[in-house]
């Protein structure tokens, strides 16, 4: 009995210890959590702070430049009114100066009359006291006809031009009424934009936006931009500058052609009339996944010359290995990922036992592919969800494969040939060939090679789709189910492949796989499994 009442003691003390323990995780998982919160609001409050530091500093500078911009204003406004003044004034001067002279010229030509006039009445006054009656009449007939062709009688003795100079006088009492009502200029409010009106799909953002009361005098919209990585409302300290879209008539605009590199995207919109911009809308973050990554020159064959986006065939690296591969239908494997950490080999290649991975590392960290697997992989891991990316060939290139793969990929495998890979392959040397390949398997597919590949991936669905990237049109399926992330892989002979990622699965894409279900009875599907 002693013993067994030590064993309930001990189980009891066992059971208390593992429900303290119990209740303790408990509390720490909460603390956690109020730990997190606690971050996050220290993080959004020291954005806030930022800000409002930031909005204090342009409170200074914008009022010293509106100041400025007054001051401009009414040193203008003066000096139009000094060159009205003057102009006005010139015009008075002109006008005394015109009607001075005429009346100079009026007053000499009376002046002239009369001393004519004066002289030939003095002759005809010496004329009345001639007694010789000859010399009488031959003055007096004289006289006649002086008088009669005289300046005198032929004066008009009304002056030419008036004193009055009313016609030039001002009345400014309305101009100062106006100038009493000069206001600061209306401007526009803040447009609202509400983002789910707003549309993100096929690389291309549309935002639409609203005035919050009617307003006719709006001349256009300014939207501005940015790429960010980070969630929720801009930050002041913000690496990238706003890109700028100028004088939008309308109020809905739609950016194309977007590269996804970045989480999310800030926009904010501001209204213009003729003379002023507005206030600028509360800002909105809206989510641009994308798929990105990078070939990794790390990982490709000697003979590939590797940049970002683009690799290239170069026969100087692979001391002659080119001669080893003509006339072969599958040169090789490349391969561009985004590798996750600690992720290990599933099946060993038949030329070596394992595969190297450092911990910690977003990169593979192996060998380079040698021999006849002109090989590249990248910097990025798909472990779920749906992505989607483009690849575009070099016009002369002579044979290249487009697929995924497991990371187990042996450095001397080829894309295709194994089953944890999967492909489309492209053979134009010699026997021209297009097929789709896993498990060393092939499947001919009939029509035009497309000029630029799409791969769609649904690594949940366990699904791989190649299109053409023009058209959309559906080229190859691959159904499985995958037991290890996978990585964009990528061959290439005698010729180059530019790589488009940042790119969203095409709503066509979305649409087709929707209405295809499964795919499990397509033409085009090779249903696998992935061991």
């Amino acid at each position: 009995p002693r013993h067994r009442a030590g064993g309930r003691r001990a189980c009891a003390c066992a059971a208390g210890g593992s429900a303290a323990r119990g209740a303790m995780d408990a509390q720490r998982e909460e603390l956690q959590r109020i730990i997190s919160t606690l971050a996050n609001k220290d993080d959004e409050i020291q954005n806030f702070i930022e800000t409002l530091n930031h909005t204090l500093q342009n409170v200074q500078v914008n009022t010293a430049k509106v100041l400025l911009d007054l001051e401009q204003e009414f040193g203008a406004l003066q000096t139009t009114l000094d060159e009205m003044k003057d102009s006005m004034a010139n015009k008075i001067k002109q006008e005394q100066a015109y009607k001075s002279q005429e009346l100079r010229n009026q007053l000499t030509i009376c002046s002239n009359a009369l001393e004519g006039s004066e002289e030939l009445l003095d002759y005809a006054n010496r004329t009345l006291s001639t007694k010789d009656s000859e010399a009488f009449t031959k003055a007096a007939k004289q006289i006649k006809d002086r008088v009669t062709m005289a300046p005198a009688f032929r004066l008009s003795l009304k002056p030419k031009i008036s004193d009055n100079m009313t016609h030039l006088m001002v009345d400014f009492s309305q101009e100062k009424q106006m100038l009493k009502s000069l206001k600061f200029l209306p401007v526009p409010r803040a447009p609202e934009v509400d983002p789910a009106d707003c549309l993100v799909a096929d690389n291309c953002v549309t935002i639409s936006w609203s005035m919050p009361e009617d307003d006719k005098k709006i001349d256009h919209y300014i939207l501005e931009y940015r790429k960010t990585n980070h969630e929720g409302p801009p930050r002041v300290k913000e690496e990238r500058n706003w890109d700028i879209i100028d004088y939008i008539k309308t109020t809905e605009y739609t950016l194309s052609g977007l590269k996804f590199e970045s989480k999310y995207m800030n926009f904010r919109v501001r209204a213009c009339n003729k003379a002023v911009a507005g206030d600028y809308s509360e800002p909105i973050t809206l989510e641009t996944k994308g798929f990105n990554f990078n070939f990794d020159g790390t990982t490709s064959h000697q003979n590939l010359k590797v940049d970002d986006f683009s690799v290239e065939w170069d026969s100087s690296g692979g001391k002659g290995q080119e001669n080893k591969v003509k006339g072969k239908e599958n040169k090789g494997s490349g391969q561009v990922s985004l590798l996750k950490r600690n992720m290990r080999s599933g099946t060993p290649s038949p030329k070596r036992t394992s595969v190297s991975c450092r911990p910690g590392s977003g990169r593979s960290n192996r060998d380079r592919f040698s021999g006849e697997s002109y090989t590249v992989l990248g910097d990025g891991v798909i472990e779920n969800g749906q992505h989607y990316w483009e690849v575009k060939s070099q016009k002369d290139c002579k044979s290249y494969s487009i697929g995924v793969s497991y990371r187990n990929l042996g450095k001397f495998d080829q894309l295709g040939k194994t089953i944890t890979s999967w492909c489309v392959h492209i053979n134009n040397w010699l026997q021209a060939s297009f097929a789709a390949k896993h498990n060393n398997k092939a499947k001919a597919m009939d029509g035009q090679v497309p000029d630029r590949i799409g791969v769609y991936c649904d690594y949940d669905g366990g699904q791989i789709s190649f299109y053409n990237a023009d058209t959309k049109q559906l080229l190859h399926t691959f159904k499985t189910k995958f037991t290890q992330p996978i990585i964009p892989a990528f061959m290439v002979w005698c010729g180059g492949l530019s790589l488009y990622t940042g790119l969203q699965v095409p709503s066509a894409l979305k649409s087709f796989q929707k209405g295809n279900g499964e795919l499990s009875n397509s033409a085009n599907s090779l249903i696998t499994l992935a061991q």
